[in-house]
C-alpha cells in the first residue's frame, strides 16, 4: 500500500529557504562632520603671523625669517606705534602722570604695552608652531623682553597708571591638616578596637592587621 504524498516536503524546503532583508545595507561611511572654527585667540594668532611676515617682506632691504633677530623684532613693534591708540604723554607735556587729563594735548598715540605685551606671546607662540627652533626663537630674546619692561615703565609714568603683577595667593596647607586629622581618628579609633579586642581576650592575625592606624595609608 503506497502512502499519500504529504506536503511536508514542501513545507521544509519553504522554511529553510534565507529571508532576505529588504532594506539595502550602505557600504559607504558616515560622513565627517565639519571641522571647528578656529577660536578668537587662534584666529588673531594667525592675522599677527601674516602680519609679521608681510613686515618682512616689506623691509629694506628684505628680511628673511631665518635672519630675524631680536633687534628686528624691536624695530617692528616701534613701526605699529603709528597705529596705536593711547595716549603717552611727553616728559614736558602739563598732563604728563595724570590717568585723567582734563584736555587734549599734541603727545603722541602709541600701542599700549599690554597689547605688545600680548603681541609677542603670540607671535612666539607663532614662530615655533611653522617649525622655528625656540633656542633661535627672536620674539623670546632677552632685547625683546627688557624693551617690554622699558615700554611698561615709561607707559606707567606717563599716564599715571601703574603696572602691577597679580600676585598668586598661596593656599593654606589643607590637605596636611587634614591628613594629620584623618590620623588622629584613625590612631583613636584602633586603640578603642585594640582595648575591646583585650576586653574579648581573643586577638585574631585580622584584628591585628586592623590595628594599623589608617592615617598612615593615606600619607602615604
Amino acid at each position: 500500500m503506497e502512502s499519500a504524498p504529504g506536503h511536508s516536503g514542501v513545507g521544509e524546503g519553504s522554511s529553510s529557504s534565507p529571508r532576505r532583508d529588504p532594506t539595502p545595507v550602505s557600504s559607504q561611511p558616515p560622513p565627517a562632520p565639519p571641522p571647528a572654527p578656529p577660536s578668537r585667540y587662534e584666529s588673531q594668532k594667525r592675522r599677527d603671523w601674516n602680519t609679521f611676515l608681510q613686515y618682512l617682506r616689506n623691509h629694506k632691504p628684505p628680511l628673511t625669517l631665518a635672519r630675524c633677530s631680536g633687534a628686528h623684532v624691536i624695530e617692528f613693534l616701534r613701526y605699529l606705534d603709528q597705529f596705536g591708540k593711547t595716549k603717552v604723554h611727553n616728559a614736558g607735556c602739563n598732563f604728563f602722570g595724570q590717568p585723567n587729563p582734563p584736555g587734549p594735548c599734541a603727545c603722541p598715540l602709541k600701542q599700549a604695552w599690554g597689547s605688545l605685551d600680548a603681541l609677542i606671546g603670540r607671535l612666539r607662540a607663532a614662530y615655533e608652531e611653522s617649525g622655528g627652533r625656540p633656542e633661535a626663537n627672536p620674539f623670546a630674546a632677552r632685547a625683546v623682553r627688557i624693551y617690554l619692561r622699558e615700554v611698561r615703565e615709561s607707559q606707567a609714568k606717563a599716564r599715571g597708571v601703574p603696572y602691577e603683577k597679580k600676585k598668586r595667593k598661596r593656599q593654606p596647607p589643607a590637605s596636611a591638616a587634614g591628613g594629620g586629622q584623618t590620623s588622629g581618628a584613625g590612631e583613636s579609633s584602633s586603640s578603642s578596637a585594640a582595648a575591646a579586642a583585650a576586653a574579648a581576650g581573643s586577638v585574631s592575625l585580622g584584628g591585628e592587621g586592623s590595628d594599623a592606624p589608617p592615617g598612615g595609608s593615606s600619607s602615604s
